[in-house]
Formats: structure tokens, sequence, C-alpha cells
């Protein structure tokens, strides 16, 4: 097992304190967006025992076998296929989707036969991996994710029409709604996006006006969750497309504990809270708006997956210890909530919890303390650290603190977890 040192993104979106004091440490004055517990290249986990400072991928690329199992190198090759982060934001991210796996593959060939650098603000594809994800909420949590009902976008934007009455934006929004009353619901929703993402001046020009029309009305309209998202955003990202297209996509707000998966083809922005987010290992986002990075709208439009199945909560499997396994449909990865409280007094210790392991895994402590135990040795974990289990080491207990303790551990979703019922 390796104890490892990680690094923090500090995008502008992400808060100045939330990882710092979730973590336990000093704010480091900057805003930290996400914490990337992995071996994704850019930005890879180092081994805190390795005195040459290798990263986390080279310990993997000098055993695989060892590192990753067998299963998960024939299901996904030699390279950890997930990536841990914790994200922290302050502000809204980008109108995002992410790619199928073949779509990735294949624009990442592209990409490179063409010569485009990686670091280049016009490419789309950083790596040839697709990226599922999941967010478990830490705090309260807020979110886009997914197309509501057209039925229900149309009736949204009725409503916007009638606050902007009379005015040159409200035959933007009469359009929209109008196309999202097409009675097939894929074609619906193509059409609307369409219309909105490729909109010119009358739709950057509508987003301002549909802002101040809901400031106008105060109220019932600020009481209206979506309309309430429409200003919020659009003071954030003045006469952006994106802002009028969130009410095409499902507000969530998120409890503590509670968790959500998105497929690839999902339309879904992170708008503000702390929280666990677990992954396939890539750094592929196609943007969609509120973002002043590239949009490349063709590459967006065949990415989406027009369909409105409702809102993808991820309910826990409990084990028999009453610990959580969170399962999302992907074989990358799986989420373990490890949560024992703190012994009373002078009693007895809290029984060890099984980390649920096939292949790699990765742990991150948030509270309390534990300590890993394999049959090839123990490792102490406190609040803020984090460890990298080689599947040759597993099985492994997490014995809790006697303060308790809140860790999390993602392994890969690939048959029945070790040790869970």
């Amino acid at each position: 097992m390796h104890l490892l040192s990680n690094t923090v993104r500090d995008y502008a979106w992400g808060s100045t304190t939330a990882i710092a004091e979730l973590l336990g440490r000093d704010p480091s004055g900057r805003p930290e967006a996400e914490l990337w517990i992995g071996a994704h290249p850019d930005a890879p986990s180092r081994p805190l025992d390795d005195p040459d400072g290798s990263s986390l991928t080279e310990l993997i690329d000098a055993d695989p076998a060892g590192a990753l199992g067998a299963a998960s190198i024939e299901a996904f090759g030699p390279r950890l296929p997930f990536l841990l982060k914790v994200l922290a934001a302050e502000s809204p991210l980008s109108l995002q989707v992410h790619p199928r796996l073949d779509q990735a593959k294949a624009g990442f060939a592209a990409e490179e036969a063409a010569g485009v650098s990686r670091t280049a603000p016009h490419r789309n594809y950083k790596d040839d991996n697709h990226k599922p994800e999941m967010v478990f909420a830490l705090t309260p949590f807020d979110a886009l994710t997914g197309f509501r009902a057209p039925a229900e976008s149309a009736a949204l934007f009725e409503r916007l029409t009638g606050l902007l009455a009379g005015s040159e934006a409200a035959e933007v929004t009469e359009q929209v709604a109008e196309l999202l009353r097409t009675p097939d619901e894929a074609e619906a929703l193509s059409a609307a996006f369409a219309r909105l993402i490729n909109g010119g001046p009358d739709v950057r020009s509508c987003v301002d006006a549909a802002a101040a029309a809901i400031a106008a009305a105060g109220g019932a309209a600020r009481d209206d969750a979506a309309l309430a998202t429409v200003a919020d955003l659009a003071a954030a990202y003045p006469s952006d497309p994106g802002v009028l297209l969130s009410l095409m996509l499902n507000r969530v707000s998120l409890a503590p504990g509670e968790a959500l998966y998105l497929p690839a083809g999902n339309v879904h922005a992170y708008l503000r809270g702390l929280g666990i987010e677990v992954m396939a290992a890539s750094d592929n986002v196609l943007r969609g708006g509120l973002t002043p990075k590239h949009v490349d709208i063709p590459e967006l439009l065949r990415t989406v997956v027009f369909e409105a199945p409702g809102i993808p909560r991820l309910a826990a499997q409990e084990s028999a210890l009453g610990q959580e396994l969170y399962r999302p449909p992907f074989e990358e990865f799986q989420l373990q909530r490890i949560d024992v409280p703190g012994a009373p007094g002078a009693g007895a210790a809290p029984e060890p919890v099984p980390v649920a392991q096939t292949g790699a895994a990765v742990v991150l402590v948030v509270r309390g303390s534990l300590t890993l135990d394999t049959p090839k040795g123990d490792l102490v974990l406190s609040r803020g650290d984090s460890a990298f289990i080689p599947d040759s080491e597993s099985p492994a207990l997490a014995h809790a603190g006697s303060d308790g303790v809140l860790a999390f551990a993602v392994t890969t979703g690939l048959g029945p977890a070790s040790g869970l019922a």
C-alpha cells in the first residue's frame, strides 16, 4: 500500500475554503476546485514512499498485473480505470457532455493525426477514453442534469414568454416552446437545443432580457427554481445561450449522502456544492455553454443523447455491516462509503470494515482515522490522507480509530465486491 500526494486544480469556479476545511488543512488562498486522486496523466498522484518521486502511473506501469489484477487489465488495459476527485463548486461549472468510448477513441486519434496540441484551447479530446461519472454530495449540492420532458420545458418557456410579452425576445422563447411541442421526443429536444445553441444575437439578447424580466417580476418568478436558475446563471454568464438551455434540464438539489450518475451523452452542469466525484479516467469534456472556453457545436450535437429518461439518481446498496456501496451502471468504478462512529468511552472497538476491492483501490479519509490491514502489512490514514491499495495486497480491512472514521474507497465495478454482502 502507498500513501499518496495529490494535485489540487485551481479552476476559477472552485471554493477557496471547502476542500481545505474537509481535509483539515490551511487554505491555499487560491480557488481549489478539484483534488485528483488517481493516475490520469494530466495530474497523477505520487506515492510518498517512493524515493525517486515516481508517479502512481509509473508505479502501475512497473507491475500492471500486481497493481491492477488480471480482470481489470483484460477489461480496461494496463491503466487505472477510474479517477477519484473531491469537487468544490463555488460557482457554476460549464454546461457539458462527455463522449461515448468509441467517439472518444476516434476523436482523439483524429486530433492526434492532425497534430492538434493536447493543450490547444480548441482541442476536444484530451485522451482516448470515455468519462461516465457519479457525484456523491457531502454538502447540499445543486446541479442541472439530463433533459426534462419536452412538455415540461415547453411550459417553462411559455411562462418566460409571458414575462417577455411584447418584446422581441418573446419571439425566441415562443419558437423554442413550439419546437418542444413536437410529438417526437428526440426531435423536439434536438430541435429546441439546436435553436438555442446555434442562436445568434437574438438568443444572446433574449438571455439578458429574460434575466431582467424575472428580476422585474420578483416574487413568484424568483420562487420558481427553474426561472431563478436562469436569473442566477445570467448574472454569471450574461448573453450565454447556456442560460436558456438550463430550462430544458432537470434542476436537482442533493442532500448530503445523496448521489447521481451521469452516462455518456448526458448534458449537465454542477452549480454549487462539495462532493465526491468518481469517473472513468478521462478528462474529455465537450462544452455547451456557461463558459468562455471553446464550444464545438457540431461535435456537441453529435454527442448529446436527446432523450428524457428522468433524473439519474443513484441509491446505495448496503452491506451486512451497514456500509454503503454505490454501483452505477459502469464497469470502471464503484464507490464505497465507510462511516464508523467513534467508540464510546472504554467500549469495545468497532468491527473492521472490508474494503470493497476488485482490482486496485484508492481510499480517502475525510473524518477521523483508520488503519488499512492487508496480508502484506498495515497503513494508518488520518483525516486528509489517501492511499493506493494494489490488487496484489487485497483483501484489505479498514479498522476505525477511536474517534471513528468517514472514508471513501473506489475500486472497479467488475463482478461482486469482495467482502460485501
